[in-house]
């Protein structure tokens, strides 16, 4: 009796329906299953398992950093080429004021010209015609 009493043993006991055997034996897998996730590794199974997490999550980080500037340099790109399209347009217009401003320009300077030479013309036709009274007064 004694080797008897020293054997492990289960005791199942029976509900209705028998539902206690389908959890008894779903507690089994799970439990089997928890145990295989948790089950001991030596030291140097350890530190391999860690050293490949540790280079998986470096590589990761990288890619993601990689993929992070090249968004950045893209935009980077984008932006100086709008920025230097900008830059020419406003350098076009100014280009373009300064050609308005010296045709502007030439056209008052020629009619500032016309001007005084009409006043010049006008002053010589007085001065002319009050010579010529002058001289039929004498």
């Amino acid at each position: 009796m004694r080797e008897r009493d020293e054997t492990p043993y289960f005791v199942i006991e029976r509900e209705s329906g028998g539902s206690g055997v389908g959890a008894f034996i779903a507690g089994a897998l799970l439990g089997a299953g928890v145990a295989l996730l948790f089950a001991p590794r030596s030291g140097e199974e350890t530190q391999k398992e860690l050293r490949d997490r540790a280079m998986q999550f470096k590589e990761g980080a990288e890619d993601r950093l990689r993929e992070a500037q090249r968004q950045v340099e893209d935009r980077l790109d984008q932006a100086r080429v709008e920025l230097m399209e900008r830059v020419d347009a406003v350098r076009d217009a100014v280009e373009a004021g300064k050609d308005s401003a010296r045709e502007a320009r030439g056209e008052l300077e020629e009619r500032i010209e016309r001007s005084k030479a009409a006043a010049r013309a006008g002053v010589d036709a007085a001065r002319d015609e009050a010579k010529r009274k002058e001289e039929t007064k004498d």
